[in-house]
């Protein structure tokens, strides 16, 4: 295939695979975590968020990794904060928080049109990735996966039980923040595959697949994080064979899959018959 042979040809195609497949995993292990915790919809949310950070980046000419972390996590902590200090419920500080932020977004691209694609942005330019690109995604990955590894026992019982956690002596807003930052991370990370719009399909389906498939933690962890990889390793192929936008088609992949998993997972499977339990 045209694909494979380009890929040792051309070094910007192995970036933007590396860059691709990492940001799958990463997605779908951060995507478990936020999923059980009932946070799916906050990636969502901080990917919109962060629009008028990435337009700042452009305007100073740096890199909009930075400027994108800034306003992520300014958006993160607004929502956590607004939560925690009002009566106002966590859809709602969403809603505030995303219609705000990337509304000032769209005004500083408004102003800058010349120096920002506004196409980039919302759908994401997998091929136009640079090694400093990739360097940082390698560097999120791992913070990522550190961080999980570190605090996997914290995480698993606060995100299955909050009460449980404080008995234990977790400091579970603590915990729910640094969530929400490593969120920030990959969230931004996957800009650069799916673009803004698009993000909440890594985030989401990938751990929605695991989830049909088992029940634990952690094979539901390297099943989404497999799923997320396969995603973005088949969607840059197919992308790249009929010369379709690469976001969109990993998001399409992602989705394949998911379907794949709800008709024939052995768990609750639509298609597979299941053994009713009989009341006693």
């Amino acid at each position: 295939m045209q694909f494979f042979t380009d890929l040792f040809a051309y070094d910007f195609l192995q970036k933007a695979l590396i860059v691709s497949v990492l940001t799958g995993i990463i997605s779908g292990v951060i995507g478990s975590l936020v999923m059980l915790r009932g946070l799916a919809l906050m990636g969502d949310a901080i990917s919109h968020a962060v629009v008028p950070g990435v337009a700042v980046s452009y305007l100073l000419g740096i890199n909009f990794f930075w400027g994108a972390i800034a306003a992520g996590l300014l958006s993160a902590f607004g929502v956590g904060f607004i939560q925690n200090r009002t009566t106002v419920k966590q859809d709602a500080a969403m809603g505030i928080i995303l219609a705000t932020m990337f509304s000032i977004g769209i005004v500083l691209i408004a102003k800058a049109q010349s120096a920002i694609d506004l196409t980039k942005i919302l759908f994401g330019n997998i091929l136009a990735v640079k090694t400093e690109d990739m360097i940082l995604s390698i560097i999120v990955g791992a913070v990522v996966t550190a961080v999980v590894a570190l605090l996997y026992k914290e995480l698993v019982i606060s995100s299955f039980d909050e009460a449980s956690a404080e008995v234990y002596g977790f400091k579970t807003r603590n915990l729910q923040y640094l969530v929400l930052v490593l969120l920030t991370l990959v969230t931004v990370t996957s800009m650069q595959t799916v673009g803004v719009v698009l993000v909440i399909a890594l985030l989401v389906t990938p751990a929605a697949t695991a989830f049909l498939l088992v029940k634990r933690l952690t094979p539901m962890l390297i099943i989404a994080a497999a799923c997320g990889a396969v995603s973005s390793f088949v969607g840059m192929v197919v992308s790249f064979a009929t010369n379709l936008p690469s976001g969109p088609v990993i998001a399409i992949i992602a989705a394949v899959l998911f379907v794949l998993a709800m008709l024939f997972s052995p768990r609750q499977g639509l298609l597979i018959p299941h053994r009713k339990v009989q009341p006693q």
